[in-house]
């Protein structure tokens, strides 16, 4: 598993432009997921049913992985749409993210090359405009301490930037944190070290 956070757009963008009297207008957004992907995508078609195509491209992971990819040419010619949007978008090192690039189709025909061009330049415009935030990958773990370690703890989870999700006080107090896997493993020792191993901890399955 690939435990380095990557950047993901911070809120949508629109961008358009006029090429030869054909409108063209490209939308990203932050689609965290292929069904959300999908949906946005179905959105922007619904939004613009009139327009005469509405190409796109998601990049639905970490931006490196092409598993997630996807695009469609939406009845423009094979090659002049989807995968030049998917060339900007897999290239910008942004991950989770979607474009449709809708056109308004003016009457001129723009040749292979020209849509190459209109459909690439609309999503590299957009991306200049669009804000990103690092998205880190975090795992939990679970800790069973007694009362007069607490403290100790609690200055060791500040120390690495781990959150405590839940707590229980019982005959000993039980914490889950939630903390950057990049910590994970330097976190667990300094509790273990520290405490002389009077704090067992535990990994959180299925996080």
């Amino acid at each position: 598993m690939n435990v380095q956070p990557y950047l993901i757009p911070a809120a949508p963008v629109r961008f358009e432009e006029e090429i030869k009297k054909s409108l063209f207008i490209t939308y990203l957004a932050h689609t965290p997921n292929m069904e959300a992907a999908k949906a946005f995508v179905d959105a922007i078609k619904a939004r613009h049913a009139d327009a005469r195509h509405n190409c796109w491209a998601f990049v639905a992971g970490r931006p490196q992985d092409s598993m997630l990819w996807g695009f469609s040419d939406d009845g423009e010619p094979s090659g002049t749409a989807g995968k030049p949007i998917l060339a900007q978008l897999s290239g910008s090192g942004i991950g989770e993210m979607t474009a449709v690039v809708t056109r308004y189709y003016g009457g001129i025909r723009l040749g292979t090359g020209g849509l190459v061009k209109a459909y690439g330049g609309g999503v590299q415009q957009a991306l200049k405009l669009l804000q990103t935030i690092e998205k880190k990958i975090t795992t939990q773990r679970h800790l069973t301490l007694d009362y007069g370690l607490v403290a100790l703890a609690q200055s060791i989870m500040a120390q690495f930037d781990a959150v405590e999700v839940d707590a229980q006080y019982g005959e000993c107090v039980q914490l889950t944190v939630e903390l950057e896997c990049l910590h994970a493993e330097d976190f667990t020792q300094s509790l273990i070290n520290k405490s002389g191993a009077k704090i067992v901890v535990a990994r959180v399955e299925n996080n």
